[in-house]
């Protein structure tokens, strides 16, 4: 049971026991009819709309009472007494008004919580409810409240119009913020309805009890800008105040507002209600909002059925305002002063309905002094007459649906410069909407629904591009030269011995990683996202196989000099084959194109947009934020892959480090410029280790990155061109005639035409040892002769052979052997020296 349902329940409760003590029929003069008032006029929270109602209700029946032909015979009574907007309270004044005499012909009641528990009780004692104040959605269920009327349209009649201004602005995102009672929670449920059916999206519902400040939070954290606000006056307050705090007004956000309150609402009460806005500001965060209430005064100067026209009425109704003391001159209104025109009206409407129901009840012979509480026929007869009356009123034209809803026209109304300005008119039957063009946006043009939010692509600047584009171009072309160079040169000795085609290899690795570099550059600004894979592929293909080729040729040639220096002691004059320098590379080459063709295959590189935070624009007061994206290449298992490629590349970085270190101090002129590529691994060993960890850390950062990555690669590639081929080029430009190359190429000892010689001399050397050898196997066997053939004076003759071979052997003093041999026997002696001359002069020959 609901807390209404329960005060329902004990005031019926109450009634009946008290029952016994209410007697039949009207008591008090014969010639009136009593009616009861509740009024909230005096309470802390809702709406106290009884402050300018009770007056206007008060002026109608002194009108009403002063027509002869209305109520002939008869006077118009109001009982009444302050409900405070409460529900309780207001139970407690109907069972009062029931319970004392005289007894009651109908009630009037304000405030939509009062309304509830009294319309719903009312029927208990077959009593027409009317209700001047009373907006509540809820109140037009026709099974739980059958006796209600009200003259205060219902507050769905403003949905329809919220939506249809909703549609003519464009706006299809809002937020709603109500305030927790159940008028409010029915017509939010009622506006949601409406907005599903017309397509527009409620980004989000807050609701509060008593402080909004949480809720209002909550809405500027879901970026809500167009936002329905419904809450009673002093809730509102709270909620604008909470406003200009969150900065939630001006010209990106519109509020609706209920229209229903007193045109100065925003200034009023601050300080007994503990608001701790100034005035100034609650005026500021006020302006530009709109409101949407039922028109509560007659838009034409008509005269109505009290004889006024509704400018007459407003002139009496400020001078009874005046009377109770209300600062009326300076736009200090009552609560409720809005609502006044409709309490006027309900009373005429009570007066008008009797009359028609004592039109009837004579033809019965029944008057309407003989309604008891429990006579359902009279009651019915009220009700017909209620349910058909139409007039003029002050409020416009009054009239009923079959709820029991005032049927009215809805106006729209806008905040300017502290004043409300009409913006034009909605008839909810018709769907028509009367609009006169006054409305005036703050900045000058209609705010929008939500944050614009424009994606924008952060590109690498394009003076960096094209700097790097340049510079890696004059690499490329210096690299061609450079081929072109070693080509024409490979006969020389400085560039044979440096393995030329290993060096060209070398520099089509550069190009390819110089190329590279331009693809790193090319991003969202060249390229569409449909083609941007096919560029992140192509810059993973390019920059690893240039790596590979470039850097593979410089690790093939440390690794024979490493290999080649091992072996020295076993094999010296073992020479650098070039097949096996190209073997090398092409492994290396192989294993790359493995890794890259399965990451092709398998899971190929993609577009990957990285969002960042949204961020204000510089040169634009519109409301747009700025949602910088910066695209990557990257794959599912991105990081698997570039393990693998960061992981092979890193083994051969590291591999070729101790290699260059091992021989750094080794000279080989089969390989003559191994100093310099050792010199160029250091570098690329270094630079590559520090560039890709930091390249991974700066992604997110553009031009940082890109700039960091370029020029890593074009030093690298420029270094190893300068260390690698300047000395060259030098030489060769100082000896254009191939001479001595040794200055500028320490590794060189010797030039072509001087290793031919060295080869020439080293080839006759070894003819000559080979003849001498011969030449003393001779001179051994003629000593074995002359030993032989000596005499007594053999031991003489055998010196003299000694002395001969001696000679012999140093080519000097040959005529020492001949002297020495005139101690032997003649005819021996002659031969043997025959002998000796004939190998002197064979020598002589070969020399």
């Amino acid at each position: 049971m609901t807390s209404d349902g329960a005060v329902t329940f004990w005031i019926f409760l109450l009634c009946l026991i008290a029952s016994p003590h209410l007697k039949g029929g009207v008591a008090g003069r014969p010639d009136e009819l009593h009616i009861g008032g509740i009024f909230p006029i005096a309470g802390k929270g809702g709406w106290q709309g009884g402050q300018a109602c009770m007056p206007a209700a008060r002026l109608a029946l002194d009108d009403v009472n002063k027509q002869p032909n209305l109520l002939p015979g008869f006077k118009l009574i109001l009982h009444s007494n302050d409900s405070e907007c409460e529900p309780g309270l207001g139970a407690s004044v109907m069972y009062n008004l029931l319970y004392n005499r005289p007894q009651k012909l109908m009630l009037l009641a304000g405030c939509s919580t009062v309304c509830t528990t009294v319309a719903e009780a009312a029927k208990m004692w077959n009593l027409i409810v009317l209700c001047y104040g009373a907006s509540s959605p809820a109140l037009s269920d026709r099974k739980r409240f059958p006796t209600l009327f009200r003259t205060h349209p219902s507050a769905t009649v403003h949905n329809p119009t919220r939506i249809k201004l909703m549609k003519k602005f464009g706006w299809s995102r809002v937020a709603i913020l109500q305030q927790a009672e159940e008028v409010f929670i029915s017509t939010v449920e009622d506006l949601e309805n409406r907005c599903m059916e017309a397509g527009v999206e409620i980004v989000t519902r807050q609701s509060f009890l008593s402080d909004p400040t949480d809720a209002v939070r909550n809405l500027r954290r879901q970026d809500a800008r167009i936002i329905v606000g419904l809450f009673y006056v002093v809730a509102a307050r709270r909620v604008l105040c909470e406003m200009y705090k969150q900065q939630l007004y001006g010209r990106a956000h519109v509020w609706f507002f209920i229209g229903w309150y007193e045109d100065n609402w925003y200034e009023v009460n601050l300080k007994a209600e503990g608001i701790t806005c100034t005035v100034e500001q609650m005026r500021i965060a006020a302006e530009g909002h709109l409101t949407t209430e039922a028109l509560m005064w007659n838009q034409n100067n008509q005269t109505t059925i009290s004889g006024m026209t509704a400018e007459e009425f407003r002139h009496r109704l400020n001078q009874a305002l005046i009377e109770e003391g209300y600062d009326i001159n300076h736009d200090r209104y009552p609560e409720g002063y809005q609502e006044a025109p409709l309490a006027y009206d309900a009373v005429w409407s009570v007066a008008l309905a009797f009359n028609k129901t004592m039109e009837r009840l004579t033809t019965g012979k029944k008057s309407l002094r003989d309604f008891t509480y429990t006579d359902k026929e009279i009651a019915d007869e009220i009700y017909a007459a209620m349910n058909s009356t139409q007039f003029l009123g002050v409020s416009g034209v009054v009239a009923f649906s079959s709820q029991g809803d005032r049927i009215a026209l809805t106006q729209i109304e806008q905040m300017v410069n502290g004043k409300y300005e009409k913006l034009g008119y909605y008839d909810t039957q018709l769907d028509n909407l009367s609009w006169l063009n006054t409305e005036q946006w703050i900045g000058g043009k209609v705010p929008q629904d939500r944050t614009i939010v424009t994606h924008v692509l952060r590109t690498v600047s394009l003076p960096l591009f094209v700097c790097m584009c340049t510079i890696s171009s004059c690499g490329i072309f210096v690299a061609f030269a450079l081929i072109i160079f070693n080509i024409w040169n490979k006969h020389r000795r400085v560039i044979q011995s440096s393995h030329p085609v290993c060096n060209t290899i070398m520099l089509f690795g550069v190009i390819i990683c110089l190329i590279s570099v331009i693809l790193l550059g090319m991003d969202g600004r060249f390229v569409s996202p449909e083609e941007y894979p096919k560029i992140c592929q192509a810059r993973a293909w390019l920059l690893s196989t240039g790596f590979t080729l470039a850097y593979g040729a410089m690790f093939s040639k440390v690794w024979r000099v490493h290999r080649f220096t091992t072996k020295a002691k076993t094999d010296p004059k073992k020479k650098v084959e070039p097949w096996k320098l190209y073997t090398m590379v092409s492994g290396l080459l192989s294993i790359d194109l493995v890794i890259l063709l399965s990451w092709q295959i398998f899971d190929p590189l993609q577009r990957y947009l990285e969002t960042f935070p949204l961020e204000d624009p510089v040169s634009t007061t519109d409301d747009i934020k700025i949602r910088p994206e910066l695209e990557h290449c990257e794959s599912q298992r991105n990081s698997m892959w570039l393990g693998l490629v960061y992981g092979f590349k890193g083994l051969i970085l590291v591999f070729g480090l101790f290699l260059a270190y091992e021989t750094r101090s080794i000279k080989v002129k089969q390989i003559n410029d191994s100093r310099y590529v050792g010199m160029s691994i250091y570098n690329v060993v270094v630079l590559c280790l520090i560039t890709a960890p930091v390249g991974m850390v700066i992604a997110s950062q553009q031009d940082a990155s890109f700039a960091f990555v370029a020029l890593a690669v074009i030093f690298c590639c420029f270094l190893s061109m300068l260390l690698i081929f300047v000395p060259k080029v030098i030489e060769v430009i100082r000896h254009p005639k191939d001479k001595a190359e040794s200055k500028y190429n320490p590794d060189s000892a010797i030039s072509k035409e001087d290793e031919e010689r060295y080869q020439k001399l080293v080839t006759e050397n070894e003819e000559l040892q080979r003849l001498i050898t011969q030449k003393e196997e001779k001179i051994r066997v003629l000593r074995q002769r002359l030993v032989e053939r000596g005499d007594a004076k053999g031991t003489e003759l055998n010196g003299a052979t000694g002395a001969a071979a001696g000679a012999v052997a140093t080519t000097s003093q040959p005529a020492s052997l001949i002297n020495s041999s005139a101690h032997a026997t003649p005819a021996a002696t002659l031969a043997i020296t025959q002998e000796i001359l004939a190998i002197f002069v064979g020598i002589d020959t070969i020399d």
